[in-house]
């Protein structure tokens, strides 16, 4: 076991200690020097690449093995940049953790978020890629399709099958842990999702290649209003949005979503075979998450927090049912632009 301690370093460093020395009388010949050298260069690389979390270092590697640091990571961003959403949080958590540390999953993991615009679902499907690659939504090993960008036409839905199947497959032969982000579900072609199917579901193996640690994640506004129905309903009973559980709404969202006619879940199979881990609501946010939402904002621009301004741009801000004013109807997708009108300096 020694001998490993030193590393691939300590192998250069031993290549050069054991070339032979001149002798009093004699001298090296620049052409053996350069050969001894460029043998040693070789096997200290030989020693540098058979050490994989050296190599990795440098170079971006596929995840192998779980980094327990990650969830963690990743429960402390949502804790400290989510607002409003104590459902996606404990089940996102929960859900990425269990998966990474599971090594012998029978199916891929898949996530279905939805809810309203600005209530942060871009957001936390950037803060998984980040607990599991250090690039992020860069990584190589993390892939998005945007229904309205990659999916246009209609009438183009089979080459678009074909096209998926093959990045999925391609991608997933390259790395098995690859992430597929999905995003704008709501406005996909139906049928088209259809097509990842046998991906998802429990086979060990399809065409010799393992899907089962790879991640799903779609982004949908559909099942919004039933999510907000549940909300609602919460509020005028005098009960507060912490008192909601999954198990209040989970069911009624997938219906929701699987007899939508305009999501591209609409009567899925993917629903139908449960091949859904979990269908994550993302609630409406209310005045005072809006204000977080601009805080935070602030304060990552290294600007001074105004209070005044915070208020200001959070009374701007155009809230839901017309009666109660409860909800954000944009959440906090316009916090950026406000912000640079306020603070243009």
């Amino acid at each position: 076991m020694t001998g490993r301690r030193g590393g691939p370093w300590a192998a250069l460093g031993l290549a050069l200690l054991l070339l032979p020395l001149p002798g009093p009388a004699g001298a090296v010949e620049p052409i053996s020097l350069g050969l001894a050298l460029a043998g040693a260069a070789a096997s200290a690389l030989t020693g540098f690449i058979s050490y994989p979390r050296l190599y990795c270092y440098f170079r971006e590697c596929c995840l192998q093995r779980h980094d327990p640091r990650a969830a963690a990571a990743l429960q402390e961003n949502l804790d400290r940049k989510l607002f409003g959403q104590h459902l996606v949080s404990k089940v996102i958590v929960k859900a990425v953790k269990g998966f990474l540390n599971n090594e012998n999953a029978k199916k891929p993991l898949a996530l279905s978020l939805h809810g309203w615009t600005g209530t942060g679902k871009n957001f936390v499907s950037k803060i998984i890629a980040e607990s599991i690659y250090k690039k992020g939504l860069k990584s190589k090993y993390v892939h998005q399709f945007v229904a309205t960008l990659h999916f246009p036409h209609a009438q183009d839905i089979n080459t678009y099958k074909d096209q998926l199947q093959s990045w999925i497959r391609g991608n997933v032969s390259i790395c098995p842990r690859s992430l597929f982000i999905f995003d704008e579900m709501d406005k996909m072609h139906a049928g088209l999702i259809d097509s990842i199917k046998p991906f998802l579901d429990y086979y060990e193996l399809l065409d010799g290649v393992s899907y089962r640690k790879a991640i799903f994640i779609f982004l949908s506004n559909a099942g919004a209003e039933k999510i907000t129905e549940l909300a609602l309903d919460f509020w005028r009973n005098g009960r507060t949005r912490e008192d909601i559980e999954l198990t209040d709404i989970q069911n009624a969202l997938s219906m929701s979503v699987f007899n939508n006619k305009n999501s591209g879940f609409w009567h899925s199979t993917l629903i139908d075979k449960n091949l859904i881990d979990y269908f994550v609501p993302f609630l409406p946010l209310e005045y005072k998450h809006v204000k977080m939402c601009v805080r935070v904002e602030v304060e990552s621009r290294g600007y001074t927090v105004d209070e005044d301004i915070l208020t200001r741009i959070a009374d701007e801000m155009t809230y839901f049912p017309r009666e109660e004013r409860i909800y954000s109807d944009k959440g906090c997708k316009t916090v950026d632009a406000k912000l640079d009108y306020y603070y243009d300096f």
